[in-house]
């Protein structure tokens, strides 16, 4: 008499319910990951910018900006620095698009703010002139004439910063639609701040202000979102 092989119930294939599930937990794991390094995009250009004005010797933030920190043989510190700093306003960007659904400013502010993360990390493609001395060894006074890529780092920053203005400024238009009266003041004294015509005198004193700023702000709008998203 032959034996009779039992045979193992097939197992059951996933309920669309399921499948539901897993995304959503998936896309939140995602979100999470993004807006942490979105949060962190901003301590970190300040932080780098920071230390590497004070430790970089001939460095002079009265007389250079902070791109000039991307020249000489510890350039490549701030260039991954712009990198860094513009890939987490993509992640930015990115997020925003993904919890803020409705109301104003839903699609203009991801857009704004994707521009100012490619015009960061632009910015640190294409270098700035050596010029006034820095780095050690470079003559005294301007470049006799702007580079290719000096032109490029220069308009790629001019943008990005006016993007993250532009990203202000809607985000006020929302705040007041709203009435929420703190975030309306925040948003527009960033705007307002970032819109300021830069004097030639006081340049690289008024464009690393504007850069505490701005990322102070991406960072609390990063912070902003966490909570919302994990509310």
């Amino acid at each position: 008499m032959s034996r009779q092989i039992p045979i193992p119930p097939s197992p059951k294939p996933p309920t669309l319910g399921t499948d539901r599930t897993q995304t959503a937990a998936a896309d939140r794991s995602s979100t999470r990951r993004l807006l942490a390094a979105a949060a962190v995009a901003g301590p970190l250009f300040v932080v780098s910018a920071g230390v590497q004005s004070v430790a970089r010797e001939g460095f002079d933030l009265r007389v250079h900006p902070l791109s000039q920190l991307s020249t000489g043989d510890l350039g490549w510190v701030q260039i991954l620095t712009f990198a860094l700093t513009g890939l987490g306003l993509l992640a930015l960007a990115v997020t925003h698009r993904r919890i803020v659904t409705e109301g104003v400013g839903r699609r203009a502010v991801p857009v704004l703010l994707g521009i100012a993360g490619v015009g960061f990390v632009l910015a640190g493609v294409f270098v700035m002139d050596p010029e006034n001395g820095f780095p050690v060894g470079t003559p005294d006074g301007p470049a006799d004439s702007m580079s290719w890529h000096g032109v490029a780092h220069s308009a790629a920053a001019a943008v990005a910063f006016t993007a993250l203005a532009a990203a202000a400024v809607v985000l006020t238009v929302r705040a007041v639609r709203a009435r929420q009266v703190s975030a309306a003041i925040g948003h527009g004294i960033v705007g307002l701040a970032l819109l300021v015509p830069v004097s030639p005198e006081t340049a690289s004193l008024q464009v690393a202000a504007n850069g505490l700023i701005a990322f102070t702000w991406t960072t609390v709008l990063a912070l902003r979102l966490r909570t919302r998203a994990l509310g």
